[in-house]
């Protein structure tokens, strides 16, 4: 039996797709694996069309580890090689769904995934970097993804801030010109 050299690089694929099985998210960390958006999109129908009535956590698919998670009208999925460690996978699947449920408020479905898809897209990049997995703690990446949005924020607002001193001065200058005349 050939047995794969151990490698960082856990993750092969993240993506969420609704009940229908259309992609709402998808990350592919390996490029070789499915290197076209047309690849991806039929691997992701064909692991939809084994899963969703299935009602196991994991599945074998085209060579790849699949473990999977439904909720409410969404499929959350976490891919790796065959030779990769289910528990690994499932931490990281759990990390993800509990994340997101805390962003969420609970909340997890397709409307409020989408409208807070910049969140998700945070929370996925602090538990996986070009595959690798960074955190399994669901608090931990929260604490990350809210410490993100406050600076992101705070430049946003001070940025503002400073824009409305520069429109101040120019209103001002322009109001003495006028008193001028």
């Amino acid at each position: 039996m050939d047995k794969a050299e151990p490698s960082l690089y856990t993750v092969k694929a993240v993506f969420i797709l609704d009940n229908d099985g259309n992609r709402l998210l998808s990350k592919y960390y390996d490029k070789e694996l499915y290197p076209s958006m047309k690849e991806q999109k039929n691997f992701e129908k064909n692991v939809f069309n084994k899963t969703h009535k299935a009602d196991n956590e994991i599945a074998f698919v085209e060579g790849m580890t699949i473990v999977y998670k439904c909720s409410i009208d969404l499929f959350f999925y976490v891919v790796g090689s065959s030779q990769e460690n289910e528990l690994m996978l499932m931490a990281v699947l759990n990390c993800l769904f509990e994340s997101l449920g805390q962003i969420l408020r609970k909340n997890v479905e397709r409307r409020c995934l989408l409208d807070n898809m910049d969140g998700v897209f945070l929370v996925v990049d602090e538990i996986i970097d070009g595959g690798v997995i960074l955190e399994s703690d669901p608090q931990q990446v929260i604490q990350k993804v809210n410490y993100r949005v406050r600076h992101l924020q705070s430049r946003t607002v001070s940025t503002v801030w400073m824009n409305t001193d520069s429109d101040m001065s120019t209103i001002l200058e322009d109001t003495d010109d006028y008193r001028k005349l």
